[in-house]
């Protein structure tokens, strides 16, 4: 069975060291998550994820989940009792308010504790993931009535959360949906559809289950300003916060996945089910998007998680597979062979791994700390910039991280060799899992053309000039001696960023095609330099402790000297590539494929 160690040195570090969270004391909730609280949060999840969560992966993944005749979804043997442990620890609201229930801690706590969550047991990380989708969406858009009705009940965890805009016909062009509502007297709407690919849209772990769904009012406009957001719930709500009776939605069947198969992806029929107006009418697009924001940060998160788990499985392996002989002659000559871990080749798996994963949960955890200042910061100008941050950023976690993470999940399977390949070890589950994480929640080409076409230009480009002065600010800051082997390929990349947005200023406003072309590059780019400037501040800190007398940081200084010698001179190419245009790319005809 695979192993994991959840990695909360490496997450403290990164708390108390590179991002300082004490200087964030100011804003509501972190001057209760004080250091020693912190670790001991960290400290209990790592346990309930090792001991309860890990043992279950494998389970789910052979079971996986049962539709009755009935229509009702059993989950694999062991998640009703690990749901009911995560409920009782109060693990899903610890970020929520405290009015409804939660404990009102920083964001950057809760999407800590997912990476853990989802490294020990993706399928079922999705449950809990879901629902804190649903209170961000309920929580900004809600009526008061609608929050004080369905926002304590998920917060606590008794009723679960969904995400419902996949149809049949529709996918990424939701102004295709055909979903209707139909209003009623009471205010209320009549729901009739069909969707599809809805995790977590059926199960046993909870006492309802409310449903966001997109639909459209009879008359509505054409395409997405015709859509429009619904709370749907299994059960109605009945008093003093319990469940009434059955509303008319109902799982068709259950989608034979290729991975995840612990958690229910469902069909939903809607057939006269009762809903509620949730924000504006002709305006549920953008109230959905709070929930698939914040659904594609999680999506992001598990690509890290999986790279993790699968890069500690990969190590652990290495260091024990005995297979010919070091290069440089016998590392361990009273054995009949070298473990592979001495080899090269697997060095670099290994340590493309370690490298990426490191930055891109620093890269999440600095993503996390911005939502924190854009929704609890009295500073007008912080909350625009770290709401700026969010939209630019998003696009790149879930992109790149999520890309990272089935290319480590691989890489970890070949150095398993053969035994990577039969199902015994679990890490072919790894790879089946980790793959979904590239198509849902905005397939990744969707991501790079949202950040080209969309974030780039947005408010007259201030995203993305803020982040180009401060990333050249911390590189002008620290070009001393010490710091100058990362400074330097940091600054070279950063220019390869800088021309590539430029060169679509230039060339993709009067061929579009360009910037399709070009926009996956871009976004590799982009995510490398942002991970570089991850590992700038690393090294930074690393080396202040390390100067302090504390050893284990040496590690961190190869890994980040790795990373800006291997890992980040790839911009060069990618800039190459977007400067290619589009021409070789759409010239063929279709007819000639």
């Amino acid at each position: 069975m695979p192993i994991y160690k959840a990695p909360v040195d490496d997450v403290l570090f990164l708390l108390n060291d590179v991002f300082r969270l004490e200087r964030y004391n100011n804003l509501p909730g972190f001057s209760e998550a004080s250091p020693d609280i912190v670790e001991a949060v960290l400290t209990e999840a790592a346990k309930f994820c090792e001991q309860v969560l890990l043992p279950l992966n494998r389970v789910g993944d052979t079971e996986g989940c049962r539709r009755h005749d009935d229509g009702s979804v059993t989950t694999p043997k062991g998640f009703k009792e690990a749901y009911r442990q995560l409920v009782e620890g109060g693990w899903i609201g610890i970020s929520a308010p405290a009015e409804y229930g939660g404990q009102g801690l920083p964001t950057i706590l809760t999407t800590i504790l997912n990476e853990l969550l989802a490294s020990a047991n993706m399928a079922f990380t999705m449950y809990p993931g879901l629902t804190q989708g649903a209170i961000a969406a309920i929580l900004t858009h809600g009526s008061p009535e609608q929050k004080a009705t369905f926002l304590p009940n998920l917060v606590a965890g008794t009723w679960t959360g969904t995400m419902n805009l996949t149809e049949p016909h529709c996918g990424t062009d939701l102004g295709l949906l055909r979903t209707k509502a139909v209003p009623q007297p009471d205010g209320s709407y009549k729901i009739t559809g069909t969707k599809i690919f809805i995790s977590s849209g059926e199960h046993d772990l909870a006492d309802n289950i409310v449903h966001l769904v997109l639909a459209r009012i009879e008359g509505a406009p054409p395409g997405t300003r015709g859509t429009s957001l619904f709370i749907v719930p299994k059960f109605l709500p009945g008093p003093n916060g319990g469940i009434g009776a059955r509303n008319g939605v109902t799982c068709g069947s259950i989608e034979e996945k290729m991975g995840i198969h612990g958690n229910s992806t469902c069909v939903l029929n809607y057939e006269g089910a009762t809903g509620w107006l949730i924000g504006q009418q002709n305006r549920g697009l953008q109230a959905m998007f709070t929930m698939m924001n914040e659904a594609r940060l999680h999506v992001g998160v598990q690509g890290l998680a999986i790279s993790e788990v699968a890069c500690q499985n990969a190590v652990a392996y290495a260091k024990e597979r005995l297979q010919g002989r070091a290069l440089s002659g016998p590392k361990f000559p009273n054995q009949p062979a070298d473990p592979i871990i001495v080899h090269p080749d697997v060095r670099r798996s290994l340590m493309t791994m370690k490298a990426i994963n490191e930055a891109g949960r620093a890269l999440v955890v600095w993503t996390a700390l911005k939502a924190d200042i854009a929704h609890r910061s009295q500073d007008e100008k912080e909350r625009q910039a770290a709401d700026d941050h969010m939209g630019l950023l998003t696009p790149v976690i879930k992109g790149v991280l999520t890309d990272q993470g089935f290319a480590s999940a691989v890489a970890a399977q070949q150095i398993y060799g053969g035994h990577g390949y039969i199902r015994e070890h679990g890490i072919e589950q790894f790879v089946r899992d980790a793959r979904i994480a590239m198509i849902y929640e905005g397939a990744n080409g969707i991501q790079a053309l949202d950040l080209v076409g969309r974030k780039l230009g947005r408010d007259g480009g201030r995203a993305i000039m803020a982040l180009f002065n401060e990333v050249q600010g911390f590189v002008k800051e620290n070009s001393g001696d010490e710091m100058k082997p990362y400074v330097t390929p940091l600054g070279d990349a950063l220019k390869d960023l800088q021309q590539a947005t430029m060169w679509f200023m230039q060339n993709a406003m009067a061929k579009p095609d360009n910037a399709g072309a070009g926009a996956y590059d871009y976004m590799h780019l982009f995510g490398l330099v942002a991970l570089g400037y991850m590992w700038g501040q690393m090294i930074k800190a690393a080396k202040e402790k390390f100067a302090q007398g504390d050893a284990r940081l040496n590690a961190k200084l190869v890994t980040g000297r790795f990373f800006m010698e291997r890992l980040l001179p790839e911009t060069a190419a990618h800039l190459k590539r977007i400067q290619s245009g589009a021409a070789s790319t759409m010239e063929l005809p279709a007819e000639a494929f």
